[in-house]
């Protein structure tokens, strides 16, 4: 009887330093991710909660939400790729999905409304992806002139083309209502903004200044569009950009963040810094922009991401990090945002997609 009691006593003293040691060992693994996460985070970042990190390694970027929430959709250079293809995603960063041809190169993917899916792709003129240009030229952003918009069902079937003209075709995103698509062209030989249905029909040009208008979004009842534009004003200037078009190429140093109606009136620029801003996109209710600069840097490398009133006022700083943040987008009921940073990377310039809680 003794021996049993005895024995009890020995198992109860083990199971409670058992279920004491693995207790402490779940609280520290607890406690270590929840550092994990907030590492991701600068404390200024007050708007940001909970972020978590989607991909890891490799170039990702422009991951954009689909219209019920539920997936992303981004380009990525992984795999062994040469160049970026279209990839889908759940929003906990599983189910990674190659959605274009794995040919050519790829840009600009969106959900639209129905679940399809469009992205700019070069894979119908050439296989191999268009080279890269000549760092020798400074800052400056390939226009390929091989890229079309192309329509997807949600897992890269049934493959329409949207756009046949020659020259750059690309930075199409879609109206919230599915009407309407809004993307870059260089079809009347200067890089301006059109709108078309989806079925194809009622083509029309939004932008006419001389210089580069591009990376258009729709505002959440599509009754407006924020865009970035660079335009320049002396001759040298616009020699130099004209120039440089021919080569197909742009050189972006003074890009800011302009707003109009979706049928084109109404055009007021909301930046004017004389630096480098770009990806705007607005907030569920319509009434800021939020946006990637590289005002607060004196040397112009680090980006962070900014709010701003879509009067121009207002401007609030969103990120903190001394690392690259860009490519915003809200989640459509407003509670989360996706966005690309260089933060966490493994590698020098290594770009991923983090996620957050928002927080207003």
């Amino acid at each position: 009887m003794k021996i049993r009691i005895l024995n009890s006593y020995v198992l109860s003293i083990n199971i409670y330093y058992y279920v004491t040691f693995s207790l402490s060992i779940l609280f520290v693994g607890i406690t270590t991710y929840a550092a994990e996460v907030e590492n991701l985070k600068h404390h200024e970042e007050k708007h940001l909660k909970n972020i978590r990190q989607l991909s890891f390694g490799g170039e990702n970027a422009e991951a954009y939400f689909s219209s019920d929430g539920e997936k992303l959709i981004f380009q990525s250079t992984r795999n062994g790729n040469q160049a970026d293809q279209i990839y889908t995603m759940n929003l906990d960063g599983s189910g990674v999905r190659m959605v274009s041809t794995g040919k050519g190169r790829c840009t600009c993917s969106y959900f639209l409304p129905n679940g399809k899916i469009i992205f700019s792709s070069t894979h119908h003129y050439d296989s191999e992806p268009p080279q890269l240009p000549d760092p020798s030229k400074g800052y400056v952003w390939p226009i390929y002139p091989s890229y079309d918009v192309f329509v997807a069902d949600e897992n890269g079937n049934n493959l329409k083309r949207l756009t046949y003209s020659w020259g750059y075709d690309a930075e199409a995103t879609v109206s919230p209502l599915g009407d309407k698509i809004v993307f870059t062209s260089i079809r009347d030989g200067d890089l301006d903004i059109f709108t078309i249905n989806t079925d194809r029909s009622n083509l029309k040009k939004l932008t006419h200044s001389l210089g580069y208008e591009g990376g258009a979004f729709f505002s959440p009842n599509g009754d407006k569009i924020v865009y970035r534009a660079y335009q320049p004003k002396t001759i040298e200037k616009k020699e130099d950009f004209k120039r440089l078009l021919t080569q197909n190429l742009i050189r972006m140093s003074n890009l800011q963040i302009f707003i109009m109606d979706s049928d084109g009136r109404n055009k007021k620029q909301l930046t004017n810094n004389g630096v480098v801003n770009f990806c705007p996109f607005f907030t569920p209710d319509g009434k800021k922009i939020i946006f990637s600069s590289n005002m607060s840097d004196p040397k112009g490398r680090n980006f962070d991401l900014f709010l701003i009133n879509i009067d121009g006022r207002g401007l609030e700083r969103v990120t903190y990090n001394k690392e690259f943040d860009a490519f915003p987008m809200f989640s459509p009921d407003g509670k989360k945002l996706v966005w690309a940073s260089n933060r966490n990377s493994k590698v020098r310039g290594e770009t991923n997609i983090f996620i957050a809680d928002w927080v207003d």
